[in-house]
Order: structure tokens, then C-alpha cells, then sequence
């Protein structure tokens, strides 16, 4: 079974830049009207596409069942699309531990997210200076509501 276990927050400053490993551009689109069942996100990351099922179980624990599928069925089902979000994401180390951050795109700009996966919800956790406000678990953060209300379209 495949579990994510990830926290979130919000970004304060641009320290994390110094940490950069490797960065990504990402289109990604939902097939999914609702965050209250399973997720189903389509994801294009330049290089494939890939399919992706998600769940969320409790805290910051989720299902998330992911698989490639051909470019031609990932062109298709992405043109017929309309909620969709572009990031660009960034890959860290910070103190042996990988981080990333996206950098949204068009009108989820300027928002910045950092991401890391833990092993367990109790794994410890030492906090970058680079962090603000932890948004574990805030819905209107989730990439799902980010490309269905976009963060410029927030009051």
C-alpha cells in the first residue's frame, strides 16, 4: 500500500535558493470534482505523464497510487482540461533531509510552498529558517483547490 505522509508550509524568504539540487517544470490537471473522495491528478513534468490516485486518510497521512501512462493518452486528457496549475519545483537538501519547493505559476502566483515526505507522523523534524506558517492539512492550499481557486482569485 502506498502511503504519503508530507508537511507543508508557506515560504519567508529566498534562503532556500542556496539548497537547490535540481529543479523541474510541472503542468498537472485534475479529473476529480471533490477533495472529500479520491484526488485523480494527471501530471506532465516535461519528460512523461503520469496518473496519480489520492486519498486522505488522517493528519497528514494520505493514499497516493501513482502511474505512467503513454504521452499521447497524457496529451488528450490534459487538452481537455480546464483546472489545472503550472509550478515549477525545486529539489533540496537541507541537514540530510530533501525538501522541495514549488513555485507556482500564472494565477497561483506568487505562492510557495515547501514540501517534505516523512517516513512517519512522528518523525522528528528540524525547521529551516526558510519556513513560515505550517499549511499541513489547510484544503485551500491543496494543489487540488490552487487550480480550482486560483491563490490571485483569494480575498
Amino acid at each position: 500500500m502506498a502511503l504519503e505522509i508530507e508537511r507543508r508550509f508557506l515560504i519567508k524568504n529566498d534562503n532556500w535558493k542556496e539548497y537547490i539540487n535540481k529543479s523541474i517544470f510541472i503542468e498537472q490537471g485534475y479529473l476529480s470534482k471533490s477533495l472529500d473522495d479520491w484526488i485523480i491528478r494527471i501530471r506532465f513534468t516535461g519528460e512523461d505523464f503520469k496518473i496519480a490516485l489520492k486519498k486522505h486518510i488522517e493528519n497528514f497521512t494520505n493514499f497516493e497510487f501513482e502511474y505512467s501512462i503513454p504521452q499521447k493518452d497524457g496529451e488528450k486528457i490534459m487538452s481537455t482540461l480546464t483546472n489545472t496549475i503550472k509550478k515549477e519545483r525545486f529539489f533540496l537538501e537541507v541537514e540530510k533531509k530533501s525538501w522541495i519547493i514549488d513555485c507556482f505559476k500564472e494565477n497561483n502566483f506568487p505562492l510557495e510552498i515547501a514540501e517534505i515526505e516523512l517516513s512517519n507522523e512522528e518523525e522528528d523534524l528540524s525547521l529551516p529558517s526558510f519556513l513560515s506558517k505550517e499549511i499541513t492539512g489547510l484544503k485551500n492550499y491543496s494543489n487540488f483547490s490552487l487550480a480550482n481557486i486560483p491563490f490571485s482569485e483569494w480575498k
